[in-house]
């Protein structure tokens, strides 16, 4: 039994040195000729402008993790529609369930506004104080 633990372990130090040796030679293969146009950041063929430190508004970030969301569950969509005639009605109304559950989270999202890039400041309700209070208020600031 030891003897298989010690194979496994033989092989991540193998896997380990392996891949050291090949970064110590590529270093020593490469050619070093840094430049300020290498050094300076990539975007995309264009010259960069201002800092790279700019803060991106989130809704970048939910579009993409929506995004994602909705593709990988797309994904599921692929196999079973190659082996549909196989798997008979049981699976269609599984799949039609699992449908609706996107459906479902696709009109929440929605409704919610996070597919809106020019999404409105929200409103907050706020309580007005009534006469009385406020009447108390002014003499307490009079006193």
């Amino acid at each position: 039994m030891l003897s298989q633990f010690g194979i496994v372990l033989l092989f991540f130090i193998v896997a380990a040195l392996f891949v050291g040796v090949a970064m110590l030679a590529a270093r020593a293969l490469r050619p070093h000729r840094p430049s300020a146009e290498k050094l300076s950041t990539y975007e995309c063929g264009e010259e960069p402008i201002g800092d790279s430190w700019v803060k991106f508004n989130v809704r970048f970030y939910i579009i993409a993790l929506i995004f994602l969301i909705f593709d990988v569950e797309v994904v599921f969509l692929f196999p079973w529609a190659v082996v549909f005639q196989k798997l008979g009605a049981f699976a269609f109304i599984e799949m039609m369930i699992f449908l609706g559950v996107l459906v479902v989270g696709y009109i929440y999202v929605w409704a919610k506004g996070d597919l809106d890039w020019d999404r409105p400041r929200p409103r907050y309700p706020f309580l007005v104080k009534n006469k009385v209070s406020q009447s108390a208020s002014a003499q307490a600031e009079v006193k």
